[in-house]
C-alpha cells in the first residue's frame, strides 16, 4: 500500500493580502532609497535607474524566491498548509547608515558621487562575508539567549524606527493616513472582508490615491501629488538589466579604513537582527534553520554588490503579520517577480510621483504593532519587564536621531550648542548617545540579563553581563565605532555587574549547602 504525499499549494487566497501588504512595504523602501540616491547623494539618474536599482531588484528577487522555496520545503516536510515564507529585502537601518555614514561623506570629500557609490559597494562586499561567517555561530547564540531578549530588542526596532515615522506621516495628512490605517486595521485585526476579496492594502492605496489626486485637482494643497512631476517621472522608464560592477567594488577599497569602522559592528547587528526575526517566525509556528537564512542573506548581498547594489539584504521584521493575513508561500516569490519588473523597467520613478507615501505608511505601523505585541505574547508573562528593558536603548537611539536631525537642519550640532544647555532643557544628550549606540545589541544584552535575573539564573545573567562588558569595551555597543576601550566606564560597569551576579550565584549555592547541613543536624538519630 503506498501513500501519496500531497504537495503544498504554491498560492493561497491569503497570499493576495500578503502580496499587497509586503509588496507595498518593499515599494516604500524602494521609493525612500531612490529619493536618497537622487536627492541626498545627487547620484546621476543613469546610475540610479540603470545600475543600482536593477542590481537591487535582482538581489531582492533572489532572496524572496529562495525564502519561498525554503517555506515550500518546510511545508512538504511537515505536511502543514499554514507555513509562511520569511519576508526579506533591503535592510532599512543599513540603507540610512550606508548613505549617511559611508556614501555621503565620501561623495562630499571627493566631490564625486561615483566614489561614494563605490565605497557603498565595498561596504556591502565586506558585510556579506561577515554574514556568511557568522551564520555558523548564530544557532548557538539563539539557543543560549532568552526569547524575551531576542523579541524584546526586535520590538524596540519595530516601535521606533519602523512604526514612528509612518505614524507621524499619518497624522500630518490625517484625511488619507488615518482613514487608510482604519482600512487595514479592520481587515487585518478585525477580519473584515472587502467586496470581491480585494486585499486591504490595495483598498488603502486606492483610497489614498483617490483623495490625493482629488485634492490636487481641486487645488486643496494636501497629498503632495502633481501632474507635472508625474509626467517628469515618465522620462526614466526604460529597460535596464544589472551588469557586473566588480571594478567599482574594488575601486572602493581605497576607503577600506572608513568602511571597516561600521561594517564590522553592523555585520554583528545583521546577525542579531536575523536571529531575532527567525525567532519571531518560530514563535509564529514556522521553524527555519538560522544558518541557512544568514548564509542566504550573505550570498545574495554579495551578488548584489558585485552587480552594483550598495545595500545589504536582510530577513525582515513582520513574518507573523504576513502569516496572520493569510500569506503562505506564493506571496514571497510573487513579490520578487514584481520587484524585478519595477526596478528593471524604471517604474519606480513613476510610482514615486503617483502614489502618496502616506497611503502606504499605515501598513508599516501595523507591522510595528504586531511585532511589538508579539514580544509580550510569545514570552513568559514574568519576562515582561525584560522586554520593556530591551526597548529602552532603541528609544534612546531614536531620540538621538531626531535631535541630531533637528540640530543639523538648524546648521548646528549638539557639541556646538553645549551639553549643559541641552541638559538644562531636559535633553541628556550624552546619555542618549551612550545608551543608544549599538541599540540592537545592548537591548538584547540588557533584556537577557533581566530575564535570567527574573528566573534567578544568576550564573547565566553573569555570563551575559560579561559579554556586555566585552562588547562595550571594543565598541560594538554603547560606542560610536569599533575600537579599543571605546567607552571604558560602561565596560567596567558591566564587568562589575557580572561579578556581582556571579557572587549571587555562589551565594545561592552556599545557602543550599548550609541548609542541607542544618537539616542533617536537625534530623533525629536512628
Amino acid at each position: 500500500m503506498s501513500t501519496t504525499v500531497q504537495k503544498p499549494l504554491l498560492w493561497s487566497p491569503g497570499d493576495w493580502n500578503a502580496l499587497f501588504g509586503f509588496g507595498t512595504n518593499i515599494l516604500v523602501n524602494l521609493l525612500v532609497l531612490t529619493g536618497l540616491l537622487r536627492f541626498v547623494l545627487q547620484m546621476p539618474d543613469d546610475i540610479v535607474f540603470g545600475r543600482i536599482l536593477p542590481a537591487a531588484g535582482l538581489m531582492m528577487a533572489m532572496s524572496t524566491i529562495y525564502y519561498a522555496w525554503l517555506a515550500y520545503r518546510l511545508a512538504l516536510q511537515t505536511g502543514r498548509s499554514d507555513v509562511c515564507a520569511l519576508p526579506s529585502g533591503i535592510s532599512v537601518p543599513h540603507m540610512f547608515v550606508v548613505v549617511f555614514v559611508i556614501m555621503l561623506p565620501i561623495s562630499a570629500r571627493t566631490n564625486d558621487p561615483i566614489k561614494g557609490w563605490e565605497a557603498g559597494l565595498t561596504w556591502v562586499f565586506v558585510q556579506s562575508f561577515i554574514l556568511m561567517a557568522g551564520a555558523f555561530l548564530a544557532p548557538w547564540v539563539r539557543k543560549v539567549t532568552p526569547r524575551a531578549a531576542l523579541l524584546g530588542t526586535l520590538a524596540g526596532v519595530s516601535i521606533t524606527f519602523i512604526s514612528m515615522r509612518p505614524a507621524l506621516e499619518m497624522f500630518m495628512t490625517p484625511v488619507i493616513g488615518i482613514v487608510c490605517f482604519a482600512i487595514v486595521l479592520a481587515a487585518w485585526f478585525g477580519a473584515l472582508r472587502y467586496p470581491r476579496g480585494i486585499p486591504a492594502g490595495l483598498v488603502a492605496i486606492a483610497f489614498g490615491m483617490l483623495i490625493a489626486w482629488g485634492a490636487a485637482a481641486l487645488g486643496l494643497g494636501f497629498g503632495g501629488r502633481s501632474l507635472d512631476k508625474l509626467l517628469g517621472g515618465l522620462t526614466n522608464i526604460g529597460f535596464s538589466v544589472p551588469i557586473p560592477a566588480i571594478d567599482h567594488v574594488f575601486g572602493g577599497f581605497e576607503f577600506i579604513g572608513i568602511i571597516l569602522v561600521t561594517a564590522i559592528p553592523f555585520g554583528i547587528y545583521d546577525l542579531v537582527e536575523a536571529m531575532d526575526n527567525v525567532e519571531s517566525a518560530e514563535a509564529a509556528g514556522d521553524h527555519f534553520p538560522t544558518t541557512r537564512v544568514l548564509t542566504a542573506d550573505g550570498v545574495v548581498s554579495l551578488v548584489g554588490s558585485l552587480m552594483g547594489n550598495p545595500f545589504v539584504n536582510a530577513v525582515y521584521i513582520g513574518h507573523p503579520g504576513w502569516k496572520s493575513m493569510g500569506g503562505r508561500i506564493g506571496y514571497s516569490a510573487a513579490t520578487g517577480v514584481a520587484v524585478l519588473a519595477v526596478t528593471w523597467l524604471g517604474i519606480i520613478s513613476l510610482l514615486l510621483d503617483l502614489i502618496p507615501v502616506v497611503a502606504i505608511a499605515p501598513i508599516l505601523l501595523y507591522i510595528g504593532m504586531l511585532i511589538g505585541a508579539q514580544a509580550f505574547q510569545e514570552t513568559p508573562k514574568s519576562h515582561a519587564p525584560a522586554v520593556v528593558l530591551g526597548l529602552v536603548p532603541h528609544l534612546a537611539a531614536w531620540a538621538k536621531t531626531l535631535i541630531d536631525g533637528a540640530l543639523g537642519a538648524a546648521g548646528t550640532n549638539a557639541a556646538t550648542v553645549g551639553m549643559d544647555k541641552l541638559g538644562q532643557v531636559g535633553v541628556l544628550y550624552p546619555g542618549l548617545e551612550v545608551l543608544g549606540e549599538g541599540s540592537i545589541l545592548s537591548g538584547l544584552i540588557l533584556a537577557a540579563i533581566a530575564a535570567f535575573i527574573i528566573d534567578k539564573e544568576w550564573l547565566k545573567a553573569s555570563y551575559f553581563a560579561g559579554a556586555g562588558a566585552a562588547l562595550t569595551f571594543f565598541g560594538f555597543m554603547h560606542g560610536p565605532a569599533v575600537g579599543f576601550a571605546v567607552t571604558p566606564g560602561v565596560a567596567v560597569a558591566y564587568a562589575l555587574v557580572a561579578g556581582f551576579l556571579y557572587a549571587c550565584s555562589r551565594q545561592a549555592e552556599i545557602e543550599a549547602l548550609l541548609r542541607a547541613k542544618l537539616d542533617r543536624k536537625a534530623a533525629p538519630a536512628e
